[in-house]
């Protein structure tokens, strides 16, 4: 056998500067794709990365020469560039979890009332992905389709976080501590809501991200598999009472059942 080659000590430090380089930019798009539109300032990239402000005016300037990121010449703010839509079209399928989601999300709509909503966790973040507007007159519309939040702030990020062990929750809330500070959540709070949600088997924010608001979430799994999605209802308080709520949170979990054996169906890559 042909003996291994050894990396060089200068090497393997290349390697790891380089490999850390491109989680620091991921970093920055996935903060700059929670501001979408509006964009953010350089300090407040630097806050929310944890990165040190001459960093990520480096890695924003890279990011910007390849497309990647533009800076809006009106406010200066950094937000996510075309390169990113352009780089979608190479996978154009819908998702499967949108697909088989669809019809319960639209039954869930009539006959619940008020606005459900489908997330999907991508690493330290959940992303929604569907949208569904009740008959009652009054809808609570704190996320559109796209918006991304991370994990420890929404009710559905805290019900992914009560589907995991206790060591995991705690690690990713403490990554995503920066990020949790601007939604005005602490990692006291944070553990205490994911607590909460492991007690009562869905997760509820009192008060939701739109005051006078109230949200509960419960997770999607296939079979016995890890939670990787969330069904969340969200109504004004009024509506949401206790007893209602527990009626509500039955109704996601038989259509969150349902969404996860018919994937289990599809075979692999169902998601």
């Amino acid at each position: 056998m042909a003996p291994t080659e050894t990396p060089t000590t200068t090497e393997s430090a290349d390697d790891r500067r380089g490999t850390q380089s491109i989680y620091r930019a991921i970093g920055v798009l996935r903060v700059l794709a929670m501001a979408r539109e509006a964009g953010y300032g350089l300090t407040e990239v630097a806050n929310l990365t944890g990165l040190t402000r001459p960093t990520a005016r480096r890695i924003l300037f890279a990011l910007i020469e390849e497309g990647l990121v533009e800076q809006k010449p009106q406010t200066r703010r950094y937000a996510v560039g075309e390169q990113i839509q352009l780089l979608a079209l190479s996978r154009p399928r819908r998702s499967p979890l949108v697909d088989v989601a669809g019809p319960l999300l639209d039954a869930l709509g009539r006959s619940i009332g008020d606005t459900l909503f489908l997330t999907q966790r991508t690493g330290l973040d959940t992303v929604c992905v569907a949208r569904r507007l009740g008959d009652y007159p009054v809808q609570v519309l704190p996320l559109g389709v796209g918006d991304r939040r991370p994990l420890g702030v929404s009710s559905s990020g805290l019900a992914l976080l009560a589907a995991m062990s206790e060591e995991e929750a705690l690690a990713i809330l403490g990554q995503n501590a920066p990020r949790l500070a601007s939604y005005g959540a602490g990692l006291d709070a944070a553990a205490r809501w994911v607590g909460e949600a492991r007690r009562l088997g869905y997760a509820v924010r009192d008060r939701g991200l739109v005051p006078g608001t109230r949200a509960l979430s419960v997770v999607i799994r296939i079979g016995r598999g890890e939670a990787f999605a969330a069904l969340t209802c969200a109504g004004i308080v009024r509506r949401m009472s206790q007893a209602r709520m527990e009626q509500i949170a039955d109704d996601l979990r038989r259509a969150a059942a349902r969404i996860g054996e018919t994937l289990a169906g599809q075979g692999p890559g169902r998601r």
